[in-house]
């Protein structure tokens, strides 16, 4: 047991069986089932309990075709799928680790024209609407849940967990904002809950008292009509009393407006929810959502907000988070940052889902760490996330690299980012970056500016020198009104209270919402300040869990106006499941957006614009400031007078392409290189 995290440590007794810690990883939809490699399958999830976690939970496994996320979702329906899912459970099991199926139902969220649901009403998320289950269908739905809980038995998991939360089918007979039945399945609270306490009940009967049953159970809903704090605990001890060995803690339905995982969101936003449940069942209760480090898992621990702690993408991000804590090597973990980037987006995407900050996740069979049959002496010049990572895998392969950048600091362009409200976890990520430096035997050579003939005496030179401000060529731009995003996150520049931002990618979202709030105050670390801005109240005051009135807005501490050449909607181009948080945060701070115009000229008093082709209805954008994030360049001096030197040069990152700082795409190419070399 590690001696700084006591509580996480502990063992937890189930009565048939025992978890070695109190740490599990939560259920993540990676789309690496629906590959049909197996293999590929099991050593994602094998090596993950090397790592020390003492229960696993897959992705969601639909019970029956009408019930998969999509047509092809992956599910246990016959003994073929037994067999392969078996493979899973052997390698987990030989590498000491526990492992149960997630057993879901879309309901009504089903991208597919077979989707049922209670009643006939369409998801905001999905063109389809759904067949309203008869008694036998709902019957069908119970019946085909009980026998794949028998059969991920049969497969040798040590448990399912039935997913009852996050808007899917059982969470959706909860609350009449779904179901409309008059039957013995709605109406009434007791006819509403009555189809998942069956289903808990009747898996309970098909796999016998010494198997784990999880609840995933929605402790808050966050839409409309959703299900009071009194409901969730009546509903908690139906589950108890019906079988389940464990709940576990689901917030906010895939429609709500409320970002509940994404990186503005505070750490461990939602443990409150839990607490309140805990004491009112006598089974363990697991919380869940932004938790991401030992330091705050402990602290939900030692706080009484629950039993256990699931955490799904930090597991992503490193494998061996439970193992490096128990070593005390917690600056060793690499951090989940949530931003979504490479897993979410990829899974809503039907990719296959990785990590930003860790590209092996889901690609363990492919890259691989092998030492390097002829050790080269190898240089990488720009210390940001490209060069980083190519450094450090370079040098776990067994390679001499010696680290260069022209400034004192290492982290390039993520130095900027972490000074974004709601990007604090950027700083996590720079902290392990230099952590890993620190631990690897690489030179690092900061604050000096290479030439190519000081790179003569190594074998291979990585280039990964970045990015430089597009000139976007507007007259005026050189105007002491004038700063480049830089400036402004860098804090080498202070603006009035008027300001016009020039481009509206991810650059410009991140610089106005730095301009509209206060940096010492960010609601990201200040969770009663968030849960007012966003309208999240106690469930047990208002139904579930939306302040009446809705979110209350903190004053903007500048007036922004946020321009772009195209004519379509800002932030079109955002992350695909982060995007809509952006735009919320800026209109929540009333930033004016404007799209499709012509930047004519910058003056003293503003920017001058106009639109379309004819350039018409000219117009003063009143401004103190004027800010330029128009888009980058890829910094190519140095690569090119290597390549014309004849030597052996690869060009990574934003010096390869630089489409809006991409860091995700910047540490993939790193990491590929370092394993290549």
């Amino acid at each position: 047991m590690s001696s700084r995290y006591p509580h996480m440590f502990k063992p937890l007794d189930l009565g048939f069986t025992t978890l070695k810690n109190r740490v599990m990883m939560g259920s993540m939809h990676t789309n690496l089932e629906e590959t049909k490699n197996w293999d590929r399958v099991a050593e994602f999830y094998a090596e993950r309990a090397r790592g020390g976690v003492s229960l696993m939970v897959t992705g969601g496994i639909a019970p029956n075709q009408e019930g998969g996320v999509f047509a092809q979702a992956a599910g246990l329906y016959d003994q073929g799928d037994v067999k392969n899912h078996s493979a899973i459970t052997k390698r987990v099991h030989e590498a000491d680790g526990k492992i149960a199926m997630q057993i879901l139902h879309a309901g009504r969220y089903a991208y597919s024209p077979q989707c049922v649901a209670p009643s006939p009403i369409k998801s905001p998320i999905s063109p389809f609407v759904p067949a309203e289950l008869d008694a036998a269908g709902v019957e069908k739905q119970i019946q085909d849940i009980a026998e794949t809980a028998a059969r991920a038995r049969e497969a040798g998991y040590d448990g399912v967990e039935i997913m009852g939360s996050e808007g899917y089918l059982l969470n959706q007979f909860l609350v009449t904002h779904t179901n409309h039945r008059t039957d013995e399945w709605g109406g009434s609270y007791e006819n509403r809950m009555r189809f998942p306490v069956e289903v808990v009940k009747r898996a309970r009967q098909a796999v016998g008292e010494d198997f784990i049953i999880i609840y995933r159970l929605s402790m808050i809903d966050l839409i409309p009509n959703g299900s009071t704090h009194e409901e969730v605990v009546v509903l908690a001890r139906a589950i108890e009393r019906a079988g389940a060995t464990l709940i576990n803690t689901g917030i906010g339905w895939h429609e709500a407006r409320i970002p509940t995982i994404a990186t503005s969101v505070p750490r461990a936003a939602f443990a409150w929810v839990t607490k309140k449940l805990m004491g009112q069942v006598s089974i363990p209760l697991i919380t869940s959502n932004r938790i991401n480090t030992p330091e705050v898992a402990e602290d939900v621990l030692a706080t009484g907000c629950a039993d256990m702690v699931s955490m799904a993408r930090p597991f992503l991000a490193d494998a061996d988070f439970v193992a490096k804590a128990a070593k005390g090597q917690a600056e060793q973990i690499a951090p989940c940052i949530a931003c979504n980037q490479a897993c979410l987006d990829h899974t809503f995407s039907g990719k296959i889902s990785s990590c930003l900050v860790n590209p092996r996740a889901c690609y363990e069979t492919e890259l691989k760490f092998r030492p390097a049959k002829e050790p080269k002496a190898i240089a990488v010049v720009g210390a940001g996330p490209a060069g980083l990572s190519a450094a450090m895998t370079a040098a776990e392969c067994g390679h001499s690299v010696t680290l260069f950048d022209q400034s004192d600091q290492i982290g390039g362009q993520l130095n900027l980012a972490k000074q974004v409200p709601g990007k604090e976890e950027f700083h996590g990520l720079v902290d392990w970056f230099q952590a890993r430096i620190d631990a690897l035997p690489i030179k690092t050579v900061l604050g000096t500016r290479v030439t190519a003939g000081d790179l003569d005496s190594f074998d291979d030179v990585i280039v990964a020198t970045g990015v430089v401000p597009r000139d976007p060529k507007i007259e005026g731009q050189n105007n002491s009104n004038v700063h480049s995003y830089i400036d402004i996150l860098s804090g080498n520049r202070r603006v009035g209270e008027r300001v016009a931002v020039i481009g509206a990618g991810g650059i410009g979202f991140d610089v106005s919402e730095f301009l509209v709030t206060e940096q010492e105050d960010s609601p990201s670390t200040n969770l009663p300040q968030w849960l007012k801005e966003w309208g999240v109240a106690d469930p047990a005051e208002a139904r579930g869990g939306l302040a009446v009135a809705g979110g209350e807005d903190a004053a903007p501490v500048r007036n922004v106006t946020l321009l772009q050449r195209k004519k379509e909607k800002h932030g079109k181009r955002l992350g695909k499941t982060t995007g809509w948080i952006h735009r919320a945060a800026l209109n929540k701070k009333n930033v004016n957006m404007i799209g499709g115009v012509n930047y004519e000229r910058i003056t003293d008093e503003g920017l001058e614009i106009s639109f379309g082709e004819t350039r018409e209805n000219p117009t003063l954008i009143a401004a103190d400031d004027i800010i330029l994030c128009s888009g980058q360049e890829s910094e190519r001096q140095l690569a090119n007078k290597l390549l014309e030197a004849g030597k052996t040069v690869h060009i990574i990152g934003g010096a390869d392409v630089a489409a809006e700082l991409d860091a995700k795409r910047a540490i993939d190419q790193g990491v590929r290189l370092g394993l290549s070399l």
